[in-house]
């Protein structure tokens, strides 16, 4: 049997082919600034909870806000090579900063980060290869464009498409998504998988749209994006992340986004326990945008959700056992 060489949509992504434009029905919720609970504090830092209810099930959350034109805050990633660590064990190896919260998403399998990361300008890991199809599709591979976002040198903060792996330097970012691009599963496979001529031409074939090398001092990956240009608009089809009937499924949630006044937005949202059901990623976009995001992007969740400021835990973990071990974290410290 063959297969064509062009775009193919899997059956299970076809809830829409269009990024999904929502607008949720609640209020916005009220926040009390807890700074008090988490001192010492620099004041371009500051914590906010709150217990409201965004629907009929009880509701808990925190986020961080911190200036990005703070020069004495750093806003880095820590990651261990083929383990996992919890967020307090990333706490103390990186010498107790203010903020530590688990990112991107990974594999239990390897312990592997399967989203891009940049430390220090450097990538530290990479986008998924592919993504393997289902049922009819199962001898497809999609090639996507996951999201990230990055913090440059003079720091901006950006969010972006990206492709890398580990023959690159920099990742290639796209400004909007792209659905993504059906390939036989049987194609060369090699280190570098961007050369594979489909790919390349996938890439190149956007008019009108900019595609760059992506020069960031700071990255973190995760998906899909929540938040474009200060509008609800997930890009889960895209992405292939969270299709369907998906996107409604209730969890606890880590996202992060930033204003157009230079603030980066760390939302971390309690789920699966007696005292908090969670958010969908409609309800978490609507949230961000009322905290005034101009971009924001999802990032992993469920039981990976988890943060620590100043040491002391946020929200509470919905793994039975605590806190998850993953193998990369956000990291914000006074220098």
């Amino acid at each position: 049997m063959g297969f064509s060489m062009k775009r193919v949509f899997p059956v299970i992504f076809s809830y829409s082919l269009l990024t999904l434009h929502y607008q949720a029905s609640y209020a916005q919720i009220k926040w009390k600034n807890i700074d008090s609970f988490y001192i010492p504090l620099p004041k371009s830092v500051h914590i906010y909870f709150t217990d409201e209810k965004i629907d009929t099930g009880k509701f808990r959350a925190y986020y961080v806000e911190a200036d990005l034109k703070d020069k004495n805050l750093e806003f880095t990633v820590d990651t261990s090579l083929n383990r996992r660590l919890t967020p307090l064990s990333f706490y103390e190896r990186n010498g107790r900063p203010l903020v530590v919260s688990n990112c991107s998403f990974f594999s239990f399998q390897t312990n592997r980060n399967v989203n891009v990361l940049v430390k220090d300008g450097k990538m530290a890991a990479y986008d998924t290869e592919f993504v393997k199809g289902k049922g009819k599709d199962s001898l497809i591979h999609y090639f996507t464009l996951r999201s990230a976002i990055g913090i440059s040198k003079k720091r901006n903060a950006d969010i972006v498409w990206t492709a890398a792996d580990s023959a690159m330097k920099f990742p290639v970012a796209f400004e909007s998504p792209e659905m993504p691009l059906g390939l036989p599963i049987n194609i060369k496979r090699s280190r570098n998988y961007l050369k594979n001529p489909e790919i390349k031409s996938y890439l190149k074939k956007n008019p009108g749209k900019k595609i760059r090398k992506w020069k960031m001092i700071t990255a973190i990956g995760g998906g899909p994006v929540l938040v474009q240009n200060g509008e609800i608009s997930i890009s889960n089809n895209e992405e292939m992340m969270f299709a369907g009937k998906a996107l409604y499924d209730k969890h606890p949630r880590t996202s992060i986004g930033y204003t157009q006044t230079g603030k980066l937005i760390l939302l971390l949202i309690e789920g699966r326990n007696p005292d908090a059901a969670g958010a969908d990623l409609q309800q978490t976009a609507k949230i961000l945008k009322d905290l005034g995001c101009w971009e924001a992007l999802n990032l992993d969740g469920g039981g990976s959700s988890y943060m620590l400021v100043n040491g002391k835990e946020t929200i509470k973990p919905s793994d039975k056992t605590g806190q998850r071990a993953v193998p990369s974290v956000f990291v914000i410290r006074q220098r």
